[in-house]
């Protein structure tokens, strides 16, 4: 190693040191002080503070609101800030977020005694969005930067930021520009000032060129001043965008100092209904499906059905392998049976060739023939409706029926030694749970044969239930369906689908957007089929799922074994939304792929702990190297903690994203103990003249961009 590089890699090392310590000096006569594991966040409202509300939600993070136009709102003061508890000072929060650097006004007695706080218990500030100006260590836009949109531009990590908060991410930070009509971010793209106050130092975590000038101005950076430090942001975004996703776990980190509850990963699974059955095909003169109760006629040979081939199962093992992606395969036994009875008992090649394969997949039970599971549906009319008795009793798929669908199944599957767990359904369409509007109820017959059958995981859909909720013993597990529909095997097929669809009736279409916008959007002119899927489709349901992936979401997405068959237009989607994501994340940050029962089980995890942190029952707080959490009984503990830390002498959790995070059962009587490296110990505490700061900078009326989540564009597909 040369001298050149052994310095730089000392400067580093002594940087990332710095950036894990809290500010402020100590004397060795103060013991450390206790911190509460708790963020303040002062909420005008607006969408830079929403958004990090909304990280900490998901997360599982607990924060203080603190809503800055209520009238019966808490007063900002010391005694609001800390306390004594069993004779150690203690901060009740461990961070504050403000919507810019000085919310309550000129001359603020809050905003002093906020500042006299941080600087006592080296507490950190994030200004959500606020304007670039020489009191945030920043020159302003108009001298040599940039205030505008940002609407399609890159930002990029710095190296003191990938050193810092925002090493989990590649480097680049795309900003959306989604429609070219629409501001839907806007910023300013500041230089810091080149002679700050004494002791004063502004350093960029994520920067950009500066649009229509010259160097880079910084978006995101750290300003040091007076004892205090503030993670200043000068551009704005709401909690859907990409940019703020992106960024988010890094502000989330820093303001805790990389010490919080809760935890978010990055999570991908991808089901494949139908398997071994046929779908039947979208007819493109009819504009329906033949075969549909709402399409006349049946499935002609011009338009044959759609299965796997053993070539498509061959294609599909080498994708996930070459991909790192392992696709959960739902299967029908009686869509195999069906082709040998076709082919005059002749084995299936797909079922042999998945046999081969199947290590490679991951198998859950789709029920033996796809039945509809639910009321007895009366299809004479469009749309169908349950059929009633004569009583005016609905008439419900009985429990015989329902065991046979869910058992034959398994006993198909062992028959033909493919291992299956027992304890995951998908029904088919989603059959049997409560289907609106037709069927408001769950069918009273599910949950018992549910039980009786062993089974603790069953598939929803997002779009009719996007929570987790019981029937019964068992626990649902809520899919996203992929708007790539289980009708088509060509891309043709899918814009003409999609078109007819999401088209004005004057323009050919259903004028079903027309009819229900509120669900749906109409496109502008419909696509051109030859080229609509690649140019417009695919984009937008991958940047969809991606979303997803980002929002810290475990939930599932779905399409049909259809999409894995003919042209094989579903891997176009997912192999986007992995080269998206491989674009922007180091590899300490993966994509987390789960099976079906352990994403039910994280969901059922984080609803014990949300409801515990919401009741009040978690106590959280660090002292020195020292974190004690306190649960109630039965809940896990959920965290994220700094590299080294340990849990009675073992390293807690796994590593993610340059830290350690997980669930944790606490021990007898609900706590959990827990001791983080030397290097992260906080400060001791300050005296409370020591801490005593210059009055903050005035307020300023931050002016604000446009900035509005973004319609994702037409709804799902009409069949689950």
């Amino acid at each position: 190693m040369g001298r050149t590089t052994r310095r730089l890699a000392a400067w580093s090392a002594a940087a990332l040191l710095a950036m894990a310590l809290p500010q402020g000096s100590a004397s060795a006569a103060e013991p450390a002080p206790r911190v509460d594991l708790r963020l303040l966040v002062v909420d005008d409202g607006g969408p830079a503070v929403q958004a990090i509300r909304a990280e900490l939600d998901t997360a599982g993070t607990p924060y203080t609101p603190l809503v800055l136009d209520d009238a019966k709102r808490a007063r900002v003061d010391a005694g609001f800030l800390s306390d004594t508890v069993d004779g150690r000072t203690r901060a009740k929060f461990q961070g504050v977020v403000l919507p810019n650097d000085n919310p309550f006004g000129a001359g603020s007695a809050e905003m002093t005694a906020l500042a006299d706080y941080e600087k006592r218990f080296g507490i950190r500030q994030v200004d959500a969005y606020t304007y670039a100006r020489p009191a945030v260590g920043l020159n302003t836009p108009q001298d040599g930067g940039y205030a505008g949109p940002l609407d399609g531009r890159t930002a990029q990590v710095t190296p003191a930021g990938a050193t810092g908060p925002f090493g989990y991410l590649k480097g680049n930070v795309p900003f959306e520009d989604n429609d070219p009509a629409v501001n839907e971010s806007y910023g300013y793209v500041a230089t810091p000032l080149e002679h700050q106050a004494d002791g004063a130092t502004f350093t960029p975590y994520v920067d950009a060129a500066v649009p229509g000038g010259t160097g880079r101005g910084s978006l995101i950076g750290r300003y040091d001043h007076d004892g205090r430090s503030e993670l200043v942001v000068t551009f704005v975004a709401n909690r859907y965008q990409t940019q703020f996703r992106l960024v988010s776990r890094g502000i989330v980190e820093w303001a805790t100092q990389g010490v919080h509850l809760g935890a978010a990963r990055n999570y991908f699974g991808v089901h494949v209904d139908d398997v071994f059955a046929s779908d039947d095909r979208w007819d493109t003169k009819l504009k329906c499906t033949p075969g549909d109760v709402d399409c006349p006629g049946n499935p002609s040979p011009e338009s044959p059905s759609l299965r796997m081939t053993a070539a498509d199962a061959q294609y599909a093992r080498q994708w996930s392998q070459s991909h790192g992606l392992t696709l959960d395969l739902a299967y029908n036994g009686v869509g195999s049976e069906e082709y040998r009875a076709d082919h005059g008992g002749a084995p299936d090649p797909l079922l042999q060739q998945l046999l081969t394969d199947q290590k490679s997949f991951r198998w859950i039970n789709h029920t033996y023939t796809h039945a509809f599971l639910g009321c007895v549906q009366n299809t004479t009319v469009v749309p169908w409706k349950c059929a009633t008795d004569l009583l005016g009793r609905v008439r419900w798929t009985d429990a015989a029926t329902i065991g046979y669908q869910v058992n034959q199944n398994l006993a198909w599957a062992a028959g033909n030694k493919l291992a299956v767990d027992r304890d995951e359904l998908v029904t088919g369409e989603h059959s049997g749970l409560k289907t609106l509007p037709q069927q408001p109820d769950d069918n009273p017959n599910l949950a018992p044969v549910l039980a009786a059958s062993g089974v603790g995981w069953i598939a929803s859909d997002t779009s009719r239930e996007p929570g987790q909720r019981p029937v019964g013993s068992a626990l649902t597990v809520p899919r996203y369906p992929m708007n790539v529909y289980y009708n088509v095997g060509t891309a043709a097929e899918q814009a003409d689908e999609y078109n007819w669809l999401y088209t004005k009736k004057a323009d050919g279409g259903s004028g079903t957007c027309e009819k229900y916008p509120e669900t749906t959007t109409c496109l502008k002119k419909p696509l051109d089929v030859k080229t609509g899927f690649a140019s417009y489709i695919a984009p937008l349901e991958a940047r969809i799922a991606l979303g997803h992936v980002l929002a810290n979401d475990p939930r599932p997405h779905f399409m049909h074994q259809s999409n894995l068959s003919e042209e094989r237009i579903g891997y176009t989607v997912l192999e986007k939304v992995l080269a998206d994501y491989n674009g922007l994340f180091a590899a300490d940050t993966p994509l987390v792929n789960l099976r079906m029962k352990d994403i039910g089980s994280e969901l059922t995890r984080r609803a014990a702990w949300n409801a515990a942190l919401a009741a009040g029952k978690v106590t959280a707080y660090r002292t020195g190297t020292a974190v004690t959490v306190d649960a109630p009984a039965g809940v896990q503990i959920n965290a994220t903690l700094p590299a080294g830390t340990t849990q009675n002498g073992t390293a807690f959790g796994t590593a993610y994203a340059g830290a350690r995070s997980g669930w944790t059962a606490p021990a007898t009587g609900g706590r959990a103990d827990f001791t983080l490296p030397a290097q992260a110990a906080a400060p001791r505490l300050q005296s409370a003249k020591a801490a005593r700061v210059q009055a903050p900078a005035p307020a300023v009326e931050v002016p604000r961009g446009v900035s509005r989540p973004v319609a994702y564009g037409p709804g799902e597909s009409a069949r689950r």
